[in-house]
């Protein structure tokens, strides 16, 4: 057997990127979970961020593992996330990929392993690894459930997304609301643009909150999304990101816009749904605890102990 090779490089070829994405698509059907996140996807295409490097591990010119790291900025360290191929498990393969993207990320570096899977949690025992964040994803069903009755207070005003006009309020928000958030808050004009050219986008399923007496002003929004069905697995919507502004908090806004996003992927017909929320964000777990929503998986990132 031959040894295989590790090679960075700051933006993959055209085959490279083709391999890459097959490769993802195996890991995913053979885990029941996707290695890499949405973020990390179109990154593989290098449209994912600036400064997001591309580590790829062959072996006689087949790409057995493949791993990306996001840079830090600010007091948010590197952030990695990689896949081995299902039929070179095994082989160390990724032991060696997460070694690498730490050595490269810095002290501070952490890999993400989605699902924290069996495998993961081995390679991060035997690396002496620690969980330092976690992601949990939470369901609930839609279909033969009821909902609350979605009532709009007098002083808030609810519309969804005209187009490009509102990206700008959407933005600011968004980086308001997560500026705490190493992904999320740094979004540009170009990751919304990139979002609303997806297949699944619909403007009928973003929601946005003004303030009666101002509706140039955002106060929040939800931006829901809808998975289609894969194989066996039946489509399923996902509350996507709800955004309220540091200044409009306390008055029940993530609540009233969580359930008009729920409303409308009911009434598409959808039987269930998800979202991805901090595993310490105490307040928005209490918001989806009262809206009937559960644990269902978690993604851990670890880091150097």
């Amino acid at each position: 057997m031959s040894a295989s090779v590790q090679s960075w490089t700051d933006r993959l070829d055209g085959k490279q990127a083709a391999d890459v994405s097959a490769l993802l698509e195996r890991a995913t059907a053979a885990d029941g979970t996707a290695p890499v996140s949405e973020q990390g996807v179109h990154a593989v295409s290098g449209a994912g961020g600036v400064g997001v490097r591309h580590l790829v591990e062959t072996d006689a010119d087949r790409i057995v593992g493949y791993a990306q790291l996001h840079p830090g900025h600010g007091d948010h360290p590197a952030m990695a996330e990689l896949a081995v191929d299902p039929e070179a498990r095994g082989r160390g393969i990724g032991g060696r990929l997460v070694t690498e993207v730490l050595s490269e990320g810095g002290p501070d570096a952490r890999v993400w392993a989605h699902g924290n899977l069996p495998a993961a949690q081995a390679v991060a025992r035997r690396l002496g690894l620690t969980g330092a964040r976690e992601l949990l994803q939470l369901r609930r069903p839609l279909a033969g459930t009821d909902l609350p009755e979605l009532v709009v207070p007098e002083d808030v005003s609810l519309r969804v997304y005209r187009g490009v006009e509102d990206d700008p309020e959407v933005l600011r928000v968004n980086a308001a609301a997560f500026a705490w958030h190493p992904e999320q808050g740094s979004w540009t004009e170009r990751d919304v643009a990139e979002r609303r050219a997806e297949a699944w986008f619909d403007p009928a399923g973003l929601f946005m909150a003004f303030a009666a007496s101002d509706e140039n002003r955002l106060l929040g929004f939800h931006w829901t999304k809808v998975h289609p069905k894969q194989g066996d697995e039946p489509a399923i919507g996902e509350v996507y990101v709800v955004a309220i502004g540091p200044d409009a908090q306390g008055r029940g806004l993530g609540r009233l816009l969580t359930l008009a996003g729920l409303h409308y992927l009911r009434d598409r017909g959808l039987g269930a749904v998800l979202l991805y929320v901090e595993g310490d964000n105490a307040s928005a777990l209490h918001t989806y605890d009262r809206l009937g929503f559960e644990r269902f998986h978690t993604d851990v990132a670890y880091a150097r102990a």
